[in-house]
């Protein structure tokens, strides 16, 4: 029946559709072929109507997916990834020092006042004593030339190239701390935006059946079987429902927005999620074998580890400082004179030069041993903060597994706690229908419950958040 009805509706509407087709002629031919390309305008305007629909549609992750959004489209990855760059290209920058140099110079002078000299006057035939100044030179001169040069040895060149690539190592470990950062920042997000949607539809259930119990305490009243004390009860407890509900949906929202945030995600599109709770929950639920925590893979360790390095090469770098350098250069350049402006037309005078200079510090007052003994100490403080970093990773660890054995404790007393408390409101709703008890009684079982799911949601999230701090403490993030 309903393709019956359909039929003349399809065919009115593309009738109306031909009427506002400006066809200006009578002619059959013209309005069949107008009547040909109709189907396929329609069909065009159905594709992007499908299409428009498509991309509105929320996009949807699973936690892996969302990291590896994340790792894409991070602003701090991006510059972490820049600074990657710039190490690399810092290593070249101090290779590039010992290698040959090669400048160019042009110079184009006038004298304003030629310089003037003094010759003894006795030269001259004047007496002896008396100068005569005597300008030499020529109001225009002009020169070019080209300078190469080439560091034979340097001692802090040495260690300076073969300390560069500590640099980019730093900045690739650094790179891969932010990594674990946000690693740990998405999954948070996830989870607290699967434990949110968890605790919506939980408070949307719970205002359903209370507004049902409300509609039939109603109706009992309105038959004189119930009282109205127990109409209002009710509907207090409807409309604290509802404030649930409003108070779950906002924090929904906020915690999607948080997730975003985190992924590198638009703010202003919507966004699902794929995988439900219990897939991370369920795992937790169960005694198992704790991460092993591996100090070699650990990112901070490895860091101070790399600090250390940095400090003994810096150490290296001030004792070279005491090495001679040994660099060769050769000059040429050409020079011309003239009294007039274009010097170009003169007879140019070519002079080159080639040589070595060697450079070494006799006497500086204590400062290069002074320089020495800063970076020694410095060496020291790097290698004390290596054990203290092997130490506080080590706690961090066991303080971490001690974390998780609590949360997963405590969530299993509060999901018990919460089916109690359910099984009791459960059995409640029973006994108020059947004029057993009051409302004052099925308020009091309604808010034990509440307070018992709430519960349920903290000791979860603590629970998630209890296995990724264990994770990260054992570098396995």
């Amino acid at each position: 029946m309903k393709r019956v009805r359909k039929t003349p509706t399809l065919k009115t509407n593309i009738t109306g559709e031909l009427h506002r087709i400006p066809l200006k002629t009578n002619n059959y031919n013209e309005m069949k072929q107008a009547t040909r390309k109709f189907p396929l305008l329609l069909g065009l305007l159905l594709l992007l109507s499908v299409f428009t629909r498509a991309q509105e549609q929320p996009q949807s992750f699973t936690l892996d997916q969302a990291i590896g959004f994340a790792m894409e489209h991070s602003y701090v990855l991006h510059n972490t990834n820049q600074d990657i760059s710039i190490a690399q290209k810092k290593v070249w920058e101090t290779i590039s020092t010992g290698l040959p140099q090669v400048s160019g110079s042009a110079n184009y002078n006038k004298f304003l006042n030629l310089p003037v000299s003094l010759i003894p006057g006795e030269f001259f035939g004047e007496d002896a004593g008396t100068y005569i100044p005597v300008k030499f030179g020529q109001d225009y001169n002009s020169d070019f030339g080209l300078n190469i040069s080439q560091q034979i040895f340097d001692g802090s060149w040495i260690v300076g190239v073969s300390s560069a690539t500590l640099y980019v190592n730093l900045a690739r470990q650094a790179h891969e701390k932010a990594e674990i950062d946000i690693r740990d920042a998405v999954s948070q997000a996830y989870y607290m935006v699967l434990i949110s949607e968890r605790y919506k539809q939980v408070m949307l259930d719970n205002l359903e059946n209370t507004q049902r119990l409300y509609e039939e305490t109603k109706v009992y009243f309105d038959n004189g079987f119930r009282e109205s004390q127990d109409v209002d009860q009710l509907k207090i407890l409807m409309r604290n429902a509802e404030n649930e509900v409003l108070r779950s949906e906002r924090e929904l929202s906020v915690s999607k927005i948080v997730l975003k945030y985190a992924m590198g995600y638009d703010l202003n599109k919507n966004i699902d999620l794929s995988d439900q709770l219990d897939r991370f929950v369920l795992p937790l639920t169960n005694e198992q074998a704790p991460v092993p925590l591996d100090l070699n893979r650990h990112i901070d360790y490895r860091l101070a580890i790399a600090n250390f390095q940095v400090s003994d090469k810096l150490l290296k770098l001030e004792k070279a400082a005491y090495l001679p350098s040994l660099s060769g250069f050769y000059n040429y350049s050409k020079t011309a004179y003239s009294n007039s402006a274009n010097v170009f037309r003169e007879d140019w005078f070519p002079s080159s030069l080639v040589g070595l200079q060697a450079k070494i510090q006799l006497f500086n007052s204590g400062q290069k041993r002074s320089k020495v003994q800063q970076a020694q100490l410095e060496k020291d403080k790097a290698a004390t903060d290596q054990k203290l970093a092997e130490v506080t990773l080590q706690k961090d660890y066991l303080t971490a597994s001690a974390d998780l054995q609590t949360a997963r404790e405590r969530f299993l007393n509060d999901r018990e706690t919460r089916d109690l408390a359910q099984s009791i409101l459960d059995k409640t709703h029973i006994k108020f229908n059947n004029g057993m008890i009051s409302s004052a009684e099925l308020s009091q079982q309604e808010t034990q419950y509440i307070n018992a799911f709430q519960a349920l949601v903290t000791s979860t999230l603590q629970l998630l958040q209890a296995d990724l701090k264990l994770k990260k403490a054992a570098g396995a993030l």
